[in-house]
C-alpha cells in the first residue's frame, strides 16, 4: 500500500492529471497498484471512469463512490450505471499492467481488452506498475498499444 500511495502521489502532481477533468482509471486487483483510496479521494473533484468487462470488450462507467460497485468479471469490482461513450471527453488514461518496458509497451493479462479500448480514445496514457514489474523490454505485437509514459513508485520509467 505504501508503494501504491507513493506512485499515485507522483501521478497527482503530473501536469496531465492536474489539467484533466475526465480520467480513465481502474479498480485494482490485489497484484496491481492499489487505486481504491485514490478513487475515493478524486471522484468528487474529477470525473473518474472505470472499465467494465462486457463479453470481449471494455465498457466505461462513471465511478461515483464505493456504493456504485458490484463484483464483475474476474472478481473485479465494477461500477454500475450507464455505459459512458463520449470518448472525446476523456483526457487522461491511468492504465494498469502486469509489466511495462522502457519503450512504453504494456504487458496485460492476455485478453486484449485495453488493446481494443485504447485506439478508440484520444487520451494521454500513463501506465503504472510497481518497480519490480518494470522491464527493459517486453515482447509486443503490432496491435499492442504503447503508453505515453510509464511510472513506478520510484518515478518515471519511460
Amino acid at each position: 500500500m505504501i508503494r501504491s500511495s507513493a506512485l499515485l502521489e507522483k501521478i497527482e502532481k503530473h501536469p496531465h492529471f492536474i489539467a484533466s477533468r475526465t480520467i480513465l482509471c481502474y479498480h485494482s486487483l490485489s497484484d496491481e497498484v492499489q487505486t481504491h483510496a485514490f478513487l475515493e479521494k478524486w471522484h468528487t473533484n474529477k470525473k473518474i471512469l472505470l472499465p467494465v468487462v462486457v463479453e470481449d470488450i471494455l465498457e466505461l462507467r462513471h465511478y461515483t463512490g464505493k456504493d456504485c460497485l458490484k463484483v464483475g468479471a474476474f472478481g473485479i469490482e465494477e461500477p454500475t450505471g450507464r455505459n459512458f461513450t463520449d470518448f472525446d471527453e476523456i483526457e487522461l488514461g491511468i492504465i494498469p499492467g502486469m509489466s511495462f518496458d522502457r519503450q512504453g509497451n504494456r504487458l496485460g493479462r492476455g485478453k486484449g481488452y485495453y488493446d481494443k479500448l485504447l485506439p478508440l480514445l484520444h487520451t494521454y496514457n500513463i501506465g503504472i506498475c510497481y518497480h519490480f514489474q518494470a522491464r527493459e523490454e517486453i515482447p509486443c505485437e503490432p496491435f499492442d498499444q504503447r503508453m505515453d509514459e510509464v511510472w513506478t513508485e520510484e518515478g518515471r520509467w519511460y
